[in-house]
């Protein structure tokens, strides 16, 4: 089983301390065996996975790990089956002793569109909602971050985590915990940058989620949304009736002047667009490390300005503002 203990003891009396009094519970849940079933072949990969001496780790333009003597073969084997046992791998990619992860997502390049419009995060404390495996907050530690914590309700993105911090040291203020957003308490505000990156339009409610966003933030701090949209005008959105690029859970797809008008509405303040994006076949897709269906298999196959059903193809905006003071 993954080791909170220490989180748990740092946190007991800082701003985290009224959610450690109930986090144990929330993590006992989100890694329970009997509710996911492959999850104890998940944790036993882990588990197999051999010390090594003197890593090296780099993370401000990639995810690299390199040991500072040469592994031995049989080393280099076992941690690639070992890594490979959690196939598919989403986001990344990782460079692990040389073992090149290629994921079906090119998250390196959404980080190097999103990271120029930032507020510096040297030295913030930072909250990073449905983060899958983590591959943003080791890049969000490699901006000089004094703490990272993700959160993601899905036990395989957890141990994908927790097997490349297994190399990288447990003393690295960067954890992964097993919950959904709702786990988090209200009114937290402790927070200097929350990101959102990926899940507004699979919720339900997206104002209920801006909400949800802003109490976790300090006074002043900076929210960091990232969502599908649609090009339009205000008081446009798109709701699917059925799956939207084969995805049956999804909600809600505001134009840009929309969504703006959201998070003003929710309390945000200087709400503002600083990117657009079409999402591209090169940048989701299928790989040795993601073999089943991607990007590419959920298009118009006859026009790629389209989804299977119809709807507009994905376009990606991020969206940057500040809580109030």
């Amino acid at each position: 089983m993954i080791d909170y203990t220490s989180f748990l003891e740092q946190e007991k009396d800082g701003p985290l301390a009224r959610w450690v009094e109930i986090l144990p519970d929330q993590i006992s849940e989100g890694l329970s065996t009997k509710r996911y079933g492959d999850l104890e072949q998940w944790l036993t990969a882990m588990q197999k996975l051999p010390q090594v001496d003197n890593v090296q780790v780099s993370y401000e333009s990639a995810v690299t790990l390199k040991s500072t003597a040469p592994l031995a073969q049989e080393t280099h084997a076992l941690i690639e089956q070992q890594f490979r046992a959690l196939i598919p791998w989403r986001k990344g990619p990782y460079s692990i002793f040389d073992i090149e992860i290629d994921t079906e997502w090119h998250s390196d390049w959404k980080w190097d569109r999103v990271l120029p419009h930032l507020a510096p995060l040297k030295h913030r404390k930072i909250l990073d909602v449905g983060c899958g495996n983590g591959y943003h907050c080791w890049r969000m530690y490699g901006e000089g971050a004094s703490q990272v914590i993700g959160i993601d309700p899905s036990p395989r993105f957890v141990v994908q985590f927790y097997m490349l911090k297994h190399f990288i040291g447990s003393n690295t203020p960067v954890d992964l915990l097993p919950v959904p957003m709702e786990a988090v308490p209200a009114n937290l505000q402790a927070f200097d940058t929350t990101f959102s990156m990926g899940v507004l339009y699979h919720r339900r409610s997206p104002m209920d989620h801006l909400r949800e966003l802003k109490a976790t933030l300090r006074p002043g701090g900076q929210l960091v949304l990232e969502t599908l949209v649609i090009e339009g005008k205000l008081g446009e959105v798109l709701v699917p009736e059925g799956r939207y690029a084969m995805m049956n859970n999804v909600w809600f797809l505001p134009s840009v002047p929309t969504l703006i008008s959201w998070l003003t509405k929710c309390g945000f303040k200087n709400a503002r667009c600083v990117d657009v994006n079409q999402t591209s076949t090169d940048e989701q897709r299928s790989t040795e490390w993601m073999t089943f269906q991607s990007l590419s298999d959920f298009l118009d196959p006859n026009d790629p300005t389209l989804t299977a059903e119809g709807h507009p193809a994905p376009l990606r905006a991020v969206i940057l503002a500040e809580a109030p003071e």
